[in-house]
């Protein structure tokens, strides 16, 4: 489940059970029970808040054997992408989380190598987003390597602005295309 959420003017954001967050964004979340996310913006006008519910039903009790994933769906479902902010390579708070996360299972399927590839929404030169697009995938391995993944497991690959997930000129959809994207490397 993402939350998305954009303000104007807004100086501070914070999300109950997130904390504090850009000013507009995309996060992931998976509550385990259903739950209300309460945003609270504030500015020089006052503040301003908004709220969210995520239902949670309790999947049918089914008995499913471990191995029916195959090595790529389970890869996609235990390392998740990180997204960035505008015209920057910094890793997020949020995305330090995310990262730790991916860390986990990574370092419990050492014989995986996968390539890190970053991504950039449409604004700006070609030549920009493959720079910046290699920076973000290059900052995101740096973590990674730091948290004990060997570097040899890892290719780093930049698409800049070429395959953007999402196609609207809008903030939404430019903080989806502002990510950096983990596939198997096969």
């Amino acid at each position: 489940m993402q939350l998305n959420w954009r303000t104007t003017n807004a100086t501070s954001v914070s999300i109950d059970g997130v904390g504090d967050v850009p000013t507009s964004g995309v996060k992931t979340v998976t509550p385990t029970a259903s739950t209300t996310y309460h945003l609270v913006a504030r500015g020089e006008g006052g503040s301003a808040d908004a709220s969210a519910r995520v239902t949670v039903n309790a999947p049918p009790a089914v008995s499913v054997p471990s191995n029916t994933l195959s090595e790529e769906e389970e890869f996609k479902a235990h390392v998740q992408d990180i997204f960035f902010d505008y015209d920057t390579y910094d890793i997020r708070g949020d995305a330090k989380d995310v990262l730790a996360k991916d860390v986990e299972y990574l370092l419990a399927h050492p014989q995986i190598k996968f390539v890190l590839g970053g991504y950039c929404d449409e604004r700006g030169s070609d030549e920009y987003n493959l720079a910046l697009g290699q920076n973000r995938a290059q900052a995101a391995k740096t973590a990674l390597v730091a948290a004990g993944i060997a570097a040899d497991r890892i290719r780093v690959v930049s698409y800049g602005k070429e395959k953007p997930f999402c196609s609207e000129s809008n903030e939404e959809c430019w903080q989806l295309n502002r990510r950096d994207g983990f596939a198997i490397d096969r």
